[in-house]
């Protein structure tokens, strides 16, 4: 295999795919997507990088999983579909093409991993994951230090801070099942937390993280969002994490978790839920140190990569 620095960029040296036609023929179990838009964010830009980075700037750790013992890449085959197209300025053709490219992999009924780009990016994505699954029957967790449900900011429905909101008012995802973990700080007011909680949406404070562990929270958010869902999609704000951890990110939070815990999440939901689907956003390298927060996101996919080779190899 080629060094990291070598050769066409693709995610962790994935055969790369352009067409559905490819998607056919090769019929991949996983298909990388880049969601490179970050028009809607309220503060620091650079997320548009994000999918660039991820797949050039993260130096590749190898692919065998020491605590599941599993080779992901002997398991799975992953490829990298290349980029939804997001033209510069246009809302709504970037997210009409995130929706089509997500849906292009998720219709196949193969794992779709996104990587933004700015939080806006799950409103498109996660709608075409319950194109597939059903609307209404998608459990979504989703780690952040904001809740992301306004109603509107500056005028702009489709901000960074507000798709939870746009994904539970279309119905493609029920309150009740909406589960967010790691939420800190001072935001969402008071009218938006009353919105949220009038539609039943579920939380745990990154207080709770602290004084439970991340494993209890995790089997409380799971018995939450799968409350009469099928399927689990996974939302993941790099922000989640404390800024000494991943500085680059455009809205950052002190207090956040460790990668450490992050990364046991999302092993805990990969290898025991029906998890179909992933996206990692709010990775902006232009504020990153030391790739930090590139090496941080990129090995959020490679847990949930490697749980869905564990469950692959031992099935229940």
């Amino acid at each position: 295999m080629p060094a990291d620095y070598e050769g066409l960029a693709t995610f962790a040296k994935c055969m790369y795919l352009q067409t559905q036609d490819d998607l056919d023929r090769v019929r991949p179990d996983v298909a990388i997507v880049g969601a490179p838009f970050d028009v809607s964010t309220t503060y620091r830009p650079g997320a548009r990088f994000g999918p660039r980075a991820l797949r050039a700037q993260a130096y590749h750790p190898g692919t065998y999983h020491l605590t599941l013992g599993v080779e992901i890449f002997e398991t799975l085959n992953v490829v990298d579909y290349g980029d939804a197209h997001c033209p510069h300025g246009l809302t709504e053709a970037s997210h009409a093409n995130i929706r089509a490219r997500v849906g292009e992999v998720a219709s196949r009924g193969i794992f779709p991993v996104v990587i933004g780009g700015d939080h806006s990016i799950t409103w498109p994505a996660a709608t075409a994951v319950a194109d597939r699954h059903g609307w209404g029957k998608l459990g979504i967790v989703h780690f952040d230090a904001h809740a992301d449900t306004a109603d509107i900011i500056d005028g702009n429905l489709a901000s960074h801070g507000t798709p939870m909101r746009r994904l539970i008012e279309s119905g493609a995802v029920l309150g009740r099942n909406f589960v967010q973990v790691g939420l800190r700080g001072y935001w969402p007011p008071a009218d938006t937390f009353a919105w949220m909680q009038a539609q039943g949406m579920r939380w745990h404070f990154m207080q709770e993280v602290l004084d439970d562990g991340i494993v209890a929270v995790m089997r409380r958010a799971l018995a939450e969002a799968m409350d009469g869902c099928d399927a689990l999609y996974l939302s993941v704000d790099i922000d989640v994490l404390d800024p000494g951890f991943a500085p680059g990110t455009g809205t950052p939070e002190p207090g956040g978790m460790t990668p450490a815990d992050l990364l046991q999440a999302v092993r805990v939901l990969a290898t025991t839920a029906n998890v179909v689907a992933l996206d990692v956003v709010e990775v902006s390298p232009p504020f990153d140190h030391a790739e930090q927060t590139i090496n941080n996101a990129h090995r959020v996919i490679f847990e949930t990569l490697a749980g869905l080779a564990y469950k692959r190899t031992h099935p229940v």
